[in-house]
């Protein structure tokens, strides 16, 4: 799905990535396929945030982006779907 979006998955962000869907797994309302293209979708937007705040906000480069920064999911990107989930009240959590 990435490749086909043009994005690049970082060798990291597999075993993050991993870890969110099977700990999305243990919730209610598990889609598979639904879920995870809603977690690319999210990975896509945080790896987006992440690319503005470096640049944008914070100048890094002189606010120049090389189109490898704009292809690139990370990490992180799946870690804050991840920290949602484990973070959340048990409670109340449906799904993340």
């Amino acid at each position: 799905m990435a490749r086909d979006l043009e994005y690049d998955i970082h060798p990291d962000a597999y075993p993050v990535f991993q870890h969110y869907i099977e700990e999305r797994m243990k919730l209610p309302y598990f889609s598979n396929a639904r879920t995870v293209r809603n977690a690319m979708d999210r990975a896509r937007m945080n790896s987006a945030i992440r690319t503005f705040e470096r640049f944008a906000i914070n100048g890094e480069n002189g606010g120049l982006c090389t189109v490898e920064d704009l292809r690139s999911i990370m990490s992180e990107d799946f870690q804050v779907l991840l920290d949602d989930i484990l973070n959340a009240d048990v409670d109340k959590r449906i799904f993340a």
